[in-house]
């Protein structure tokens, strides 16, 4: 999948508000790209705009291609056959996001008769498979169990069996391990592991931990804003981070060495409301490195390195011209 110059507004009482700005990136086959912003930086926008599931007052324009095709301008009937089949997607909030008053493994079995793929007893004998591919035990008893009967481990168990049931060539994780503990956690990250290699998955990992992105992730990009400010292999751009917001990120996690009698280094200021942006780099009434270039007009990304890019004309010596602009 390749998405290019992705721009996303929304109409509201006081005009238009932009969520998303010249966002590009690309996933191959069987690779992870990790998406990471703190929480209204339009990661989760992203991700519904790749499925077309925003509301009406969403405004899109660029381009999304999947395989040949750009998803912002298939017609709806097409537009179904490849959500869930072509690319499918783990939602937040497991109790939420499942039906509370259907059985686990009815809702997977749905995902394949949503596709026409076979009749009702074939579709829940493969809901009891994927359940067993998720590593839920004794998948034929806990596919009659409902929601409320399953842990919350269990419960993004059966959401990833969901989105795997029909063998999708995407696979968009949104945030699939917020509210789990670090136990279960770490079972779900290395599922999703074991998935991406036993199905040749491609990922869009989204998450505001670095930690868990860097775990499970090939690629990152970083968002502020509504914009990619920092893009590249994760240990390029975790172990030599361009950008200031990238930076003061990285800067603020702790780590065993942190002297705990000490206060955690924080970033100065809030993000800027929507209908709020400054008109240049997003991120310059917060960078204590700005520069008069920084206020004049969104930067372009820039490869600074093989492969990895910044969007800031300080980071990079404001030299531009000297490397490739993406």
């Amino acid at each position: 999948m390749r998405v290019e110059d992705l721009n996303i507004d929304f109409a509201g009482r006081q005009g238009t508000v932009p969520a998303v700005r010249q966002v590009s990136f690309d996933i191959t086959g069987g690779e992870s790209l990790g998406l990471v912003g703190e929480s209204g930086s339009g990661k989760s926008v992203t991700a519904l705009a790749i499925l077309r599931l925003l509301p009406p007052q969403a405004r899109l324009t660029g381009s999304i291609r999947f395989e040949t095709n750009d998803l912002l301008t298939l017609p709806e009937e097409d537009m179904r056959h490849v959500r869930g089949q072509g690319i499918s997607m783990i939602f937040q909030e497991p109790m939420t996001a499942l039906n509370p008053v259907m059985r686990a493994g009815d809702q997977v079995a749905e995902a394949v008769l949503a596709h026409g793929r076979g009749d009702r007893a074939g579709a829940w004998q493969r809901a009891v498979e994927a359940l067993r591919d998720v590593g839920i035990p004794d998948p034929e008893r806990r596919a009659r169990d409902y929601p409320h009967q399953l842990s919350g481990g269990q419960r993004q168990r059966v959401m990833i069996a969901m989105a795997i049931v029909n063998r999708p060539q995407l696979l968009i994780a949104d945030e699939p391990t917020t509210a789990l503990d670090t136990t279960v956690q770490a079972q779900i990250l290395d599922l999703l592991r074991s998935l991406r290699q036993r199905f040749n998955l491609a990922m869009l990992f989204i998450s505001h931990d670095l930690g868990v992105v860097s775990q499970v992730a090939d690629r990152v990009a970083v968002m502020y804003a509504g914009a990619i400010v920092e893009s590249g292999p994760c240990r390029s751009v975790f172990g030599h981070a361009v950008h200031p917001y990238t930076r003061g990120l990285l800067n603020a996690v702790p780590t065993l060495h942190t002297d705990r009698s000490q206060p955690l280094r924080t970033i100065e200021g809030v993000v800027p409301a929507g209908a709020a942006l400054p008109p240049g780099c997003p991120f310059e009434p917060r960078c204590d490195q700005r520069v008069p270039a920084c206020t004049e007009s969104l930067p372009p990304l820039v490869e600074v390195s093989d492969g990895h890019l910044a969007r800031c004309p300080v980071a990079i010596g404001l030299q531009p011209s000297a490397v490739g602009k993406r």
